[in-house]
């Protein structure tokens, strides 16, 4: 099996998971780019898996959809481009002939789902959409810091190895962030001087693994005494705990430069 993020607008990556002769694809956005990839390299997309309603992870799947037959699968209480199998939390979904659990993570949207599969060559893998990005987390759209804190735990308790396939190249912006917020994190300085080398060359900073953002993330290091230090700086008034820490941070990373 072989994994690939096929950038989109000026930000996005549409993952193509394929093995050799059929794919499947995570939040197409858009659908020429996508069908441009699949046919120079003579693949069938067999199924399209969608984490959340917005436009820029759902504009073509109409079009891919129409062109291709391939299945669409998507969450069960999000507006959606019908028809599509929609899921919940709990649910297994198979593609490509392996099993995925389907696992409820709202915050960023309400109905927002992600697709964790175990048994993925090589580790694990976890298609998360919009709700953590390497170094970072999804803004609070329709959501609560409650349920966004419930549902990066959740992520976060996923085996170490885990890929994490997220759908925005945030990840140099994250960084900055999460060093002010971290400033003696020496796996964070590192990580950062590689991925700018990365992004020099113009390529991805993804997949991130879970084992690495529990070391760099802050929105999943509420819980560590130098993160909470640093938030309680920033806002006096901040509730203690992992919550209130999480919470400052969150509004805190919405108006950094």
């Amino acid at each position: 099996m072989t994994l690939f993020p096929v950038p989109a607008f000026s930000d996005n990556y549409i993952w193509v998971w394929h093995d050799g002769r059929r794919a499947l694809v995570v939040d197409p956005g858009e659908a020429s780019g996508v069908m441009d990839w699949l046919t120079q390299h003579q693949l069938t997309l067999d199924t399209i898996l969608i984490t959340h309603h917005h436009a820029d992870h759902v504009g073509g799947v109409a079009a891919l959809r129409e062109a291709t037959g391939a299945r669409v699968i998507g969450p069960a209480f999000e507006p959606m481009p019908e028809p599509l199998q929609r899921v919940g939390g709990g649910e297994g979904v198979t593609a490509l002939g392996l099993n995925f659990e389907v696992i409820e993570v709202p915050g960023h949207t309400s109905g927002h789902i992600a697709y964790f599969c175990a048994e993925a060559d090589g580790a694990p893998l976890l298609f998360c959409g919009d709700t953590l990005f390497s170094a970072g987390c999804g803004r609070l759209f329709e959501g609560t810091p409650a349920q966004m804190l419930d549902s990066l735990t959740r992520l976060a308790a996923l085996p170490g190895a885990t890929r994490v396939c997220c759908t925005h190249e945030y990840t140099l912006s994250n960084l900055r962030f999460a060093r002010a917020v971290e400033p003696g994190n020496a796996v964070l300085s590192a990580y950062e001087e590689r991925c700018q080398r990365l992004r020099e060359r113009n390529l991805p900073t993804l997949p991130s693994s879970i084992e690495l953002e529990k070391q760099i993330n802050p929105f999943l290091r509420a819980h560590v005494p130098a993160v909470e230090q640093t938030a309680r700086a920033h806002d006096p008034h901040s509730s203690p705990g992992p919550l209130g820490v999480f919470t400052t941070l969150r509004a805190w990373k919405n108006t950094y430069q």
